[in-house]
């Protein structure tokens, strides 16, 4: 069997895999973009009250494989709490925390590096606070922050992969049982491969593309 053959005799199976992916995606990424922005805001604004725990938890976090927390919230945080919580919905919640604080520390840095002469030019044009924000402030940083943003994204699809040990039935999950029957690693795993290339790789090169034609040292004169 060659790799097209595999792929259409377990179609099923892989697009199953591939919806659970699709899920894990579909709540990791807006909880951790949404969250993360909102605490790296927040950060920004009341650095001793929120943003110097975020960066200690960020430093802690940082310093935790993401599968060994993983694995952490699946055994030993259940078993203190004496409660199970199923597998897809641990992985969700190992990777939204990790995503939410990447995205956290990229939107506070982002904030604080912010040129303040830019702000003092608003004022000076005559421009309110809002209209500061608005029209100067988020345009910027939005496209500052958003080639960094789409990597953390993209690490956060790869990320999934974990998820199939603790038993979520993901698409790595889904391949290592196929395997399991057939034994064909080689086509296999080179269809995984394909499959996150496809996925990964336009979003690399659209993250490559906005930070050659939108970032530039704010530092600038």
């Amino acid at each position: 069997m060659n790799v097209l053959d595999i792929l259409i005799a377990y179609r099923r199976e892989f697009l199953s895999g591939l919806s659970v992916t699709v899920q894990l995606c579909a709540f990791i990424w807006p909880i951790g973009i949404l969250a993360g922005t909102a605490l790296g805001v927040a950060g920004s604004r009341w650095p001793r009250l929120v943003g110097i725990p975020s960066k200690v938890a960020s430093f802690v976090l940082s310093g935790v494989p993401i599968l060994v927390f993983l694995f952490w919230l699946h055994y030993p945080f259940q078993y203190l709490l004496n409660i199970t919580i199923k597998p897809f919905y641990t992985a969700t919640a190992a990777l939204a925390i990790v995503n939410t604080f990447l995205v956290a520390d990229l939107m506070r840095t982002a904030i604080l590096e912010f040129p303040e002469q830019y702000v003092m030019a608003a004022k000076v044009s005559g421009l309110s606070n809002r209209e500061t924000v608005v029209g100067i402030q988020l345009p910027i940083i939005a496209r500052q922050v958003l080639p960094n943003l789409l990597y953390i994204q993209v690490g956060m699809l790869q990320a999934t992969l974990f998820a199939s040990l603790i038993s979520v039935e993901e698409i790595f999950r889904v391949a290592q049982r196929i395997n399991s029957e057939v034994y064909r690693p080689v086509e296999i795993y080179t269809a995984l491969a394909f499959f996150f290339l496809a996925v990964c790789l336009p979003l690399h090169g659209l993250a490559q593309f906005l930070k050659h034609r939108y970032t530039r040292n704010l530092s600038e004169n």
